[in-house]
């Protein structure tokens, strides 16, 4: 919150879908392809083109309007969305207005202080994507249309987040959301998600909105909450100083940290909204919708309750293994094969995860499937191997992808349980540290981590750690 001014924030979320071709024609949707190589007369605007709806579009719209408990709407209507940019090659855009697919829903978020906020989404509509522009110095400007008719959500919040913490919370979780459903890849860095942030101020106790400056196609959580940030000090600057805030669209600059003016601010009034005539209206009965209902994942929020619940997870093992839905997957796997929520727990929230991040592989590509690993945690049960030698025997798992068993065997890496031969040991560390024998005799029994120390040093981590501490207790209290 800001001392002087409410801030008052809503977000417009473009989610791109992982259709495999665009809304309106059967052009691949796939990224990084050669300049328009991915076009038709559809996507190339060229007169007596007409567009034929791709059903995937609405029934991915349903899941994202089903996932955050919107209305969905029996019969919807394609817009006409008019301006003229150079990259829009029909001169107006195929989107949503008057009858959207999806309204009414609502996301819950976590406030930093702990409490539940409920923010309202207003509405869910499909549209068309535009064509990029491609600047360059000295070739001028080109345009790429592989992009043009590519499907896209917009998801529309009512204007109920108060800072950019806030803002950033819905953000993760409706990017969460889309990335569970499959209806998108989620990448912030290719576009699959943008984010455009709407920001005003208004003294306390005013009802009435103060006037919006729209932060536009941000695509990474950081600047969207850098933006936000530079644009609520800016505005409070401007009106503290007797100033007016100018409706428009500012573009955010991540190497100043500033939001630059880009535009006036357009209203709807302003792209001559019609119905298109070349698209009827879509109409969706109950039976669908019930079908995408029956066919929805667990969602992360629910996930996260479950594991707390049925595992007995602390909440923050919940929150880190039910995020990405694939980690998900992989630890529910792991806990089929090996009946120890927690003991899976650790280790996939910390060899799994570490390894992962340092070879910079996803999880869906994990060269250690759950079998494995389970095999190698029934040797630490079963006092097979220690669990410092386990994380030895990991690293040569993840390398090789051999059994632990085989690794185990190949490397001599049995625990020895055997107490003569660590009564063997023990003895000869004993023998060698008098010193700190006759300490430890004398009242300092901290000292009984170095004898440990010892002597599963001089069994390479071989022994058997309960075994060492017993037998030295034992010969220590004599």
């Amino acid at each position: 919150m800001h001392p002087r001014y409410e801030v008052v924030i809503g977000l417009e979320v473009h989610v791109q879908l992982t259709t495999k071709t665009k809304i309106f024609c059967g052009c691949s949707t796939a990224f990084g392809q050669q300049p328009n190589s991915q076009t038709c007369p559809v996507c190339l605007g060229l007169p007596g083109a007409l567009p034929v709806f791709n059903r995937q579009v609405a029934e991915y719209a349903i899941r994202a309007g089903l996932a955050t408990n919107c209305q969905i709407a029996p019969r919807s209507i394609f817009a006409r969305k008019n301006y003229f940019y150079p990259d829009l090659p029909k001169g107006y855009q195929i989107s949503q207005f008057e009858l959207p697919i999806c309204e009414h829903g609502w996301l819950d978020i976590d406030k930093q202080d702990g409490e539940r906020k409920r923010i309202g989404i207003t509405r869910i509509h499909m549209e068309e994507d535009a064509g990029k522009l491609l600047h360059d110095g000295s070739r001028g400007s080109r345009v790429d249309l592989n992009r043009a008719c590519t499907p896209l959500l917009e998801v529309v919040s009512e204007p109920d987040m108060s800072s950019a913490d806030e803002a950033i919370e819905y953000l993760k979780q409706l990017h969460q959301i889309v990335v569970y459903l499959g209806i998108c890849d989620g990448n912030l860095e290719e576009g699959s998600f943008r984010c455009d942030a709407n920001v005003s101020l208004r003294p306390f106790g005013q009802t009435k909105l103060g006037t919006r400056a729209e932060l536009k196609n941000i695509n990474s959580f950081r600047f969207v909450k850098q933006a936000i940030e530079y644009e609520v000090e800016r505005q409070a600057d401007l009106l503290g100083d007797g100033g007016t805030v100018v409706q428009e669209t500012r573009l955010f600059d991540a190497d100043s940290g500033l939001t630059l003016s880009m535009r006036g601010k357009e209203e709807a009034h302003d792209y001559r909204y019609f119905p298109d005539p070349d698209l009827v209206p879509l109409v969706v009965d109950e039976n669908w919708i019930e079908e995408v209902r029956a066919a929805l994942p667990e969602l992360p929020e629910a996930k996260r309750q479950r594991y707390i619940e049925q595992f007995e997870l602390p909440e923050y093992d919940a929150g880190v293994l039910s995020a990405e839905r694939a980690l998900a997957e992989y630890f529910e796997a792991l806990v089929g094969l090996h009946d120890q929520p927690k003991v899976c727990s650790n280790w996939v929230m910390g060899e799994v995860l570490r390894a992962l991040k340092e070879n910079e592989v996803a999880i869906s590509d994990c060269p250690l499937p759950p079998a494995l690993l389970a095999g190698l945690l029934k040797r630490i049960d079963d006092n097979t191997i220690s669990n410092k030698i386990a994380k030895k025997v990991f690293e040569a798992m993840w390398q090789s992808g051999d059994e632990a068993d085989t690794i185990i065997e190949k490397q001599g890496l049995k625990q020895v349980t055997d107490t003569g031969a660590i009564e063997t040991l023990i003895d000869e560390v004993l023998k060698a540290n008098p010193q700190q024998v006759a300490d430890y005799r004398g009242g300092k029994e901290k000292l009984i981590g170095f004898f440990v120390g010892q002597v599963m040093q001089k069994s390479r981590g071989k022994a058997n750690p309960g075994v060492v501490n017993q037998l030295l207790k034992q010969k220590l209290a004599g």
